[in-house]
């Protein structure tokens, strides 16, 4: 079939390479001028299958309550008279029961799981070179009563299939030295020996490159305005580039669109529960020696620090309100005053890169993949905090889906 994928981000391209294998003709529509340059450009570079709990867990909702107008808080809600932001909170509220909690954990856990395993044979197909290290993500906890509320959560993750382990404050130390040097000590941690980590951007610009060299077609710096349908089928996709609309037509469309999904799908009736929640990471170079090199998570801070070749990439906080991209300079000066408290002589502060991007997520952080209503047009969207984790996965299944084959991994698709 003639597929268009909307959407050169890690998700749309790892979803593009798996649609060509399968034997489709691919043609990847992207608005940007290259892959990966908007919420995959500078991510928190973990590939956390271990952190399959979403945001939206028992204790959220009153985190959030403390800590609004608090523009240093790890999770910030800012109120707005917008009907789409009041209904992905309410539906935001309902996921944080605790049953809710743990079947979004299960489904997450399980196309992560999945993800990692395709991930693992793409590189070993491609060689691909994207700063990637297999020293597991040791996720950290300052706070003793947040230590032992983890321990459940362990166990469910164990359950669900997949090694992660609580260590004491000592064992945290002896599987990250370099937290020898911190200003404050861990209580305690749980740790993923088999998770990974890599720069998301590079990966999808060198699997964007591998992809045109099996004949994917790229249109960069170029806009989908409308996807055209009728009662039997989805027809084409109307698209702007170069001050000239033009109109593509398709055998099927795949919409990776992140944010922008439910500006496109809304017109066709199609409501998919996509919000932007805003992510800010710092990029500190020459990281050297008395930088970490296994990825850590602060649990109490909602950070995520990672090794990327001579660079130390910490992302993360959640800020719900609209489609803003400008970076705030007081929330990513209290990430950089986090690290120095964790690590003092990490790299060069002075120079640290900041930068913000929206994550699409859905209320429970379960994304949307599958069948629409309308014959031909898939969705692979909403993978919100964990697109770099779960990409290989949503796009080796939404090939299978598209191609007529079942999945070999247990979720909840989305269906016709």
């Amino acid at each position: 079939m003639k597929i268009l994928v909307l959407g050169a981000g890690v998700v749309g391209v790892t979803s593009a390479w798996y649609l060509a294998e399968a034997g489709h003709e691919v043609h990847v529509i992207e608005r940007q001028s290259g892959a990966g340059l908007e919420t995959s450009f500078a991510n928190g570079g973990q590939i956390s299958v271990s952190q399959a709990e979403p945001w939206s867990n028992p204790s959220a909702p009153a985190k959030i309550l403390k800590w609004l107008g608090n523009e240093e808080a790890p999770l910030l809600f800012r109120p707005m008279l917008s009907a789409r932001q009041w209904r992905w909170g309410a539906r935001f509220l309902y996921e944080c029961l605790p049953g809710r909690t743990r079947d979004n954990t299960l489904q997450i856990l399980r196309l992560a799981i999945y993800s990692g395993q395709e991930l693992k044979a793409l590189r070993a197909a491609t060689k691909l070179d994207y700063h990637h290290l297999e020293r597991g993500i040791l996720q950290l906890y300052f706070d003793a009563r947040e230590f032992e509320a983890a321990k459940p959560r362990a166990e469910l993750v164990r359950r669900g299939g997949y090694p992660l382990e609580t260590r004491s404050a000592q064992q945290c130390l002896e599987i990250e030295p370099a937290l020898a040097g911190s200003r404050v000590r861990p209580v305690g941690g749980t740790y993923a020996p088999t998770d990974e980590s890599g720069d998301a951007h590079v990966f999808t610009h060198n699997l964007a490159q591998s992809c045109a060299g099996r004949g994917v077609a790229f249109s960069f710096d170029t806009t989908a305005l409308a996807i055209e349908a009728d009662a039997e089928r989805v027809r084409a996709v109307r698209i702007e580039r170069a001050g000239t609309q033009e109109r593509l037509e398709a055998d099927a469309v795949l919409a990776c669109l992140g944010v922008s999904s439910p500006h496109l799908l809304e017109p066709l009736g199609l409501r998919v529960p996509v919000y932007p929640v805003k992510g800010y990471s710092v990029t500190i170079p020459g990281a050297g020696a008395e930088a970490p090199t296994v990825c850590l998570t602060d649990e109490g801070h909602k950070l995520a620090l990672s090794r990327l070749g001579d660079r130390l990439r910490v992302a993360g906080t959640a800020e719900l309100g609209g489609y803003d991209t400008s970076v705030n300079e007081v929330r990513c000066n209290a990430i950089l005053r986090r690290v120095r408290e964790l690590f003092p002589r990490a790299g060069d502060f002075a120079n640290a890169v900041k930068w913000a991007g929206l994550r699409p997520a859905t209320p429970g952080n379960v994304p949307v993949i599958g069948r629409t209503r309308i014959p031909g047009l898939f969705l692979n969207t909403g993978h919100g905090t964990l697109g770099w984790t779960l990409c290989a996965g949503s796009g080796r299944a939404i090939a299978d889906i598209v191609s007529g084959r079942t999945p070999s991994v247990q979720f909840r698709f989305a269906a016709d």
